[in-house]
């Protein structure tokens, strides 16, 4: 296989980090526990509000799944195994890292 660019894989994946932290950053509040105080919010009101928090969890999860294989993706790059499948240790192919730099099986193995 011919070597890849790793600084343009690196630069992606380091910039889509960032953007997710912001995100978990800035989406904290709607994580926050419902207040039940039933004077000041009414039942729907809460009802809705907790919908909005499961939802917002929810994402959290997904994008702290997204962090981690991001930060998987650059240890590989640090340690010169980036690009290589976790499985069966074939190269994964170019393309395949063109839609998602942070893939750690090839096609195959997927």
């Amino acid at each position: 296989m011919d070597e890849i660019d790793t600084s343009k894989f690196r630069e992606r994946l380091e910039t889509e980090l960032e953007e997710l932290t912001t995100l978990s950053e800035d989406a904290s509040e709607n994580r926050a526990p419902v207040e039940l105080d039933q004077q000041s919010v009414g039942r729907l009101s809460r009802m809705d509000a907790m919908q909005v928090q499961q939802m917002a969890q929810a994402v959290e999860r997904r994008r702290r799944d997204r962090i981690q294989k991001i930060r998987r993706a650059l240890a590989r790059i640090d340690d010169g195994d980036y690009g290589y499948c976790h499985d069966c240790d074939e190269p994964i192919a170019p393309g395949r890292l063109e839609i998602d730099p942070a893939a750690h099986l090839c096609v195959n193995c997927a």
